[in-house]
């Protein structure tokens, strides 16, 4: 593990702020969307956090592929199918429903039509023909049970037709959605401005009425319902939580219950609906299709509910899809608000403060570590992260996660040529100065300590080893050369892996002699110690070569050695090496 100093500290430092400043800045403010994304797919494979429909507090009657198909809407266009919904309205909220909401919008009646038919047009012939529909809406309007919705847009608003408009006492309420910089809708908006006040959007309307309470906004923005402060990360939102990936919410067919409402059934009604919010909507394969933070595991358009009078259509299995239908993103919102279940995000500068420290974290270990250790560290502390953050998202917390996870990465590659460019020059230089009459053990020494010799020389406190054969000359007159040099390699080879092996440094040979050095070129405190212990240890090595080693049979070798503590110049002493690239 490579040492590192004050500079590296400092440039790891900025790299972690100017990488944490670039993934959390507003250019790149998806990457929030996208953490969102990853941790609701995430969530849903690893915990399987699927709630009992039966439980939900919000239920949808769909006008689906199967209402399309079903007598009597089928061929007929939807604007005459008023009487037959408020029909199925009627027995919703006799049944016990809490509060109903549209999320369709009737922005024209029949009675409206300047088509000709006849000698007139069809809307003359047609008078009256939404009568018992207004009737059904004033009556479920008067006992607080029933909000229409519209479209605000300053170019092309949507609202109902005057005549359901007046018929609800204006009981209308914004179908709006937030939608990201993606084109993903993972927020709702709380209330809108409208003539100078804020109104709550339709989904808060309907969990305020189902509460018995009313939205209470403060002057710093922040909202409250019936005592649950709504989380808000950005202003005016809340932060979707699709727990049940969209399994967690039944969905009634409009065609099944108009059928139930002919069997006049009841207790069907009573069964499905009491105490429940109601949204009228439709779940159609390629209308009001909305991309949520459900995208990456795929959602699904509820779970079907129990049927009352029609068979179970042939075609009931749902696949999970990326987008989901837009009711389902008011229901959610619904039952977030009910359950005290909305995301909590963390401000930005939380985000920040997370995601400069993990990048930190990764810029420290990428100076210390090898740049394949350093891509190992990267990859396991974001493994670990990412278990502590899916488990916070279990309870609503949505930390941070593309952020911190790019950030580092890009603090990884930023530190890595730093020490390419910059650090990592000088040791490199070193190692191809020294490679050629160092041992690698000692380089990495000298590389560890972080002291290295001067190039030039510097004065430096060593240990000087000399060593040498008594009566070698005599010796060797009575050898073959052969012989002699295959006696010599073992001998010096023999006394280099001791010296090497305590931490000295072999200057040269000189014919039997050995010229090493302690504490030098590597530092090291304990010199004297080291030497003494190589020259025992030599002293052993010698007398064990006599008694086994063939290539010393008979000879009996003795050697000498001395050692000497002081003060000397140490480092490459002549011409100078050129520079470091």
């Amino acid at each position: 593990m490579r040492r590192i100093g004050r500079r590296d500290i400092v440039a790891a430092i900025l790299i972690a702020l100017i990488a944490g400043a670039v993934f959390t800045s507003p250019p790149l403010q998806t990457l929030q969307g996208l953490s969102l994304d990853i941790l609701t797919a995430l969530r849903g494979k690893i915990i399987g956090d699927r709630r009992d429909p039966a439980t939900s507090p919000v239920v949808v009657v769909a006008i689906d592929g199967e209402t399309y198909d079903t007598p009597p809407f089928r061929g007929s266009p939807t604007q005459t199918w008023t009487r037959e919904i408020g029909r199925v309205l009627g027995s919703i909220a006799d049944g016990g429903a809490k509060v109903i909401g549209f999320d369709v919008i009737f922005k024209n009646s029949i009675e409206q039509s300047e088509i000709p038919f006849g000698d007139a047009p069809l809307g003359t012939r047609m008078r009256g023909f939404d009568r018992d529909y207004l009737i059904a809406l004033r009556q479920i309007s008067d006992n607080g049970k029933l909000v229409l919705g519209e479209i605000l847009s300053n170019d092309h608003p949507e609202p109902p037709y005057r005549a359901q408009q007046l018929a609800v006492r204006n009981n209308v309420r914004a179908l709006n959605v937030h939608t990201d910089a993606d084109d993903v809708i993972r927020r709702m908006p709380l209330t809108f401005s409208i003539d100078g006040k804020p109104v709550p959007a339709m989904a808060v309307e309907l969990a305020a009425r189902a509460l018995g309470a009313k939205v209470e906004i403060a002057s710093s923005g922040a909202a409250e319902l019936s005592g649950y402060a709504i989380p808000s990360a950005v202003p005016n939102t809340l932060t979707l939580n699709f727990r049940g990936l969209g399994h967690d919410i039944p969905a009634y067919s409009f065609a099944d219950l108009r059928a139930c409402v002919e069997k006049g059934d009841r207790d069907f009604f009573r069964r499905a609906f009491d105490g429940k919010v109601v949204l009228l909507g439709t779940i159609l394969n390629f209308e009001d299709r909305k991309l949520t933070s459900m995208r990456l595991p795929g959602g699904h358009d509820g779970t079907p509910a129990a049927r009352c009078a029609l068979p179970v259509p042939a075609s009931t299995a749902q696949r999970a899809r990326s987008d989901i239908a837009g009711v389902f993103v008011h229901a959610t919102v619904v039952r977030n608000l009910i359950e005290h279940d909305a995301v909590t995000e963390p401000g930005f500068p939380m985000r920040t403060v997370l995601t400069v420290l993990f990048a930190a974290v990764i810029a420290f270990a990428a100076c210390m570590l090898a740049p394949g250790g350093a891509m190992i560290a990267w990859f396991g502390l974001t493994v670990v992260y990412t278990g502590v953050a899916v488990a916070a998202f279990v309870h609503a917390l949505a930390l941070p996660l593309t952020e911190p996870a790019l950030a580092s990465l890009a603090a990884l590659a930023m530190m890595t040529g730093y020490r390419f460019v910059l650090a990592d020059r000088d040791e490199r230089f070193l190692r191809k100065s020294f490679a050629f009459y160092l041992a690698p053990e000692v380089i990495d020494t000298m590389v560890s300590s972080g002291k290295m010799p001067a190039l030039g020389g510097e004065m430096r406190n060593v240990t000087m080893f000399f060593s040498d054969l008594s009566g070698f000359s005599s010796i060797a007159e009575t050898m073959t050369p052969g012989g002699l040099v295959t006696l010599m390699n073992e001998y010096l080879s023999a006394m280099t892996d001791i010296i090497e092996g305590h931490g000295g440094y072999v200057d040269k040979y000189i014919g039997d002699s050995i010229v090493a050095m302690f504490g030098a070129p590597a530092d090291d405190p304990a010199h004297a110690r080291h030497a003494v212990h190589a020259a025992l240890k030599c002293h052993e090595k010698l007398a064990e070569l006599n008694a086994n080693n063939p290539a010393f049979a008979g000879h009996g070798l003795s050697h000498r050695i001395g050692l000497n503590s002081g003060e000397a110049v140490v480092g490459n002493i002549g011409s100078p090496p050129p520079p470091p690239p």
